[in-house]
């Protein structure tokens, strides 16, 4: 396990955050022009806009379930089916339906969130659920829904056109729970987009494959 080198950010992760950081996606969203092209490539990724917004949604969505499962398998995600609009897409459960439009897509990403909210809330902190990089707590999951909200938003922000920088603190945060090995003296919101393959930091190359340690006590 990479050695943390991060400094100690305030506190642990918590449903707040996660709160939060939905709050600030849901407001950028919002801002988006009428006719905006949602169809666009968000950012670096090969999906569109409007496809990474769902994505975003499935993840909340899916951090949530596996958080309420008590017994069964503890090695796979919850058996939900899933399938992609198109090749190349990304697999998801969550949908929103294209005929609500910017709002009801909004709309999606605020009720996933707030049931990924609710769980960390209620969840026992011993429970454990299950994710490809190792089984993690409710703090853990806290943690993954508010990073892959923040960098998708940023991805999203990127196709659209709009200006977009999260508080370093909430980013600081995440960082310390799931990211051990990456340098100090960076700031947390640059740190956290070299972090995710999404962006540059002096001296050392742009990673092209990443992943994040969210066990308890990694």
């Amino acid at each position: 396990m990479p050695h943390r080198t991060t400094a100690p950010a305030p506190g642990p992760v918590t449903a707040e955050d996660v709160d939060h950081a939905v709050r600030l996606c849901t407001d950028l969203l919002r801002s988006a022009p009428d006719d905006a092209a949602w169809e666009r490539p968000a950012g670096t990724l090969t999906w569109d806009c409007r496809e990474t917004v769902e994505h975003l949604a499935d993840d909340l969505f899916a951090y949530a379930a596996q958080l309420g499962l008590r017994t069964g398998p503890p090695d796979r995600e919850v058996p939900f089916r899933y399938g992609a609009r198109r090749p190349g897409g990304p697999a998801s459960t969550v949908f929103a339906d294209p005929k609500a439009g910017r709002e009801g897509l909004v709309q999606v990403v605020e009720s996933c969130g707030a049931l990924l909210v609710a769980m960390v809330r209620t969840t026992p902190p011993d429970v454990r659920g299950h994710h490809v990089f190792g089984a993690s707590d409710p703090e853990g999951f806290a943690a993954m829904g508010v990073v892959e909200t923040l960098v998708h938003t940023h991805d999203v922000a990127e196709g659209l056109g709009l200006e977009w920088e999260p508080p370093g603190e909430l980013c600081a945060r995440v960082l310390t729970r799931l990211f051990p090995d990456v340098p100090a003296g960076h700031g947390p919101w640059p740190a956290l987009l070299w972090a995710t393959g999404r962006g540059e930091l002096p001296g050392l190359p742009r990673r092209t494959a990443w992943r994040w340690y969210g066990e308890p006590g990694a």
